[in-house]
């Protein structure tokens, strides 16, 4: 809800604290995801508490690094990697344009990457419970087959959905 679009977010319930060696592969197996699932540019937004590279914040460090592997086409597809973001400026384009920021995903963002496991289950655990309506799904990329990952307190639809998607990913894999 407030949304204008599906949102994807990696990763809130398997990788702790990912390098950025594991960033990239995360980030690979979610665009592989969304390109078969027909997104054919997915934007990517590479989340951290502000939008400055602080040499004191390993989350800013990874997503700039990031941006420069996509820049390289280190990645499997066609997307635009932006970081480091904050979620305010991600979500709302009013927000980017506030501070000052030029993006090509804020307001649009696909793929909302989380600096840290506790980061991406705290965000997905706030939209469920405070913003009615909310549905989740959750899977684990990159094994030899999807994971059906879901919380113990999420209702059966979310397990649902979750089961749907892993077969999706499955069938495209």
């Amino acid at each position: 809800p407030g949304y204008h679009k599906l949102i994807y977010s990696t990763d809130g319930g398997m990788n702790i604290n990912p390098d950025l060696a594991a960033k990239k592969d995360i980030l690979a197996n979610a665009l592989l995801a969304l390109r078969s699932w027909g997104y054919e540019c997915p934007k990517v937004a590479c989340l951290a508490a502000n939008e400055r590279v602080d040499p004191h914040n390993p989350a800013t460090i990874e997503a700039a690094g990031l941006v420069e592997a996509w820049e390289r086409g280190e990645f499997p597809t066609q997307c635009i990697v932006e970081g480091p973001i904050a979620m305010d400026v991600a979500l709302n384009r009013e927000s980017a344009l506030h501070k000052g920021i030029e993006s090509r995903v804020s307001g649009d963002a696909d793929i909302f990457l989380m600096p840290i496991m506790e980061v991406g289950n705290v965000a997905i655990k706030g939209l469920l419970h405070f913003l009615k309506g909310s549905q989740v799904a959750g899977l684990i990329l990159g094994a030899a087959a999807p994971v059906v990952m879901t919380s113990r307190s999420e209702p059966p639809s979310a397990k649902l959905y979750a089961t749907a998607l892993g077969c999706l990913a499955a069938r495209n894999a």
